[in-house]
């Protein structure tokens, strides 16, 4: 995995916004994904009126490395809630952030206010837009 996609980059892609294109070239360098971050994408197409057949067909079909939530990766975003309170992060987001620090690989993503937070927990964060 060159790069861990956040649930932002992935709609990015998905929904043909600006920076999905940024987002389509880290998939072809090879792109992971960590299934909490699957869920909150699967949650807002559904939310936004994706039928669920749909949405989860074109998930199935994201040709993404897909990285279940471990033991590890649930107690290293535990530790970080501290250092991101202020940012008000989703345990999604975190979830996220520890993969990229365990993979040692920039956390792709929409979501400004993580420029911010990558030196506070020691991560690259690449920013789409």
């Amino acid at each position: 995995m060159q790069v861990i996609l956040d649930a932002s980059a992935v709609l990015a892609y998905l929904l043909r916004e600006p920076g999905g294109e940024d987002v389509a070239a880290a998939i072809d360098l090879g792109a992971g994904l960590g299934t909490a971050n699957l869920a909150e994408v699967m949650t807002r197409l559904v939310r936004d009126g994706v039928a669920v057949d749909t949405a989860r067909g074109v998930l199935d079909d994201l040709p993404v490395m897909l990285v279940d939530v471990d033991a590890d990766l649930a107690l290293r975003a535990g530790e970080m809630v501290l250092a991101t309170r202020r940012f008000g992060l989703s345990l999604g987001d975190r979830l996220c952030l520890a993969l990229a620090i365990r993979e040692k690989v920039p956390a792709l993503t929409a979501d400004t206010a993580w420029a911010e937070i990558a030196p506070l927990i020691g991560v690259a964060v690449r920013l789409i837009r």
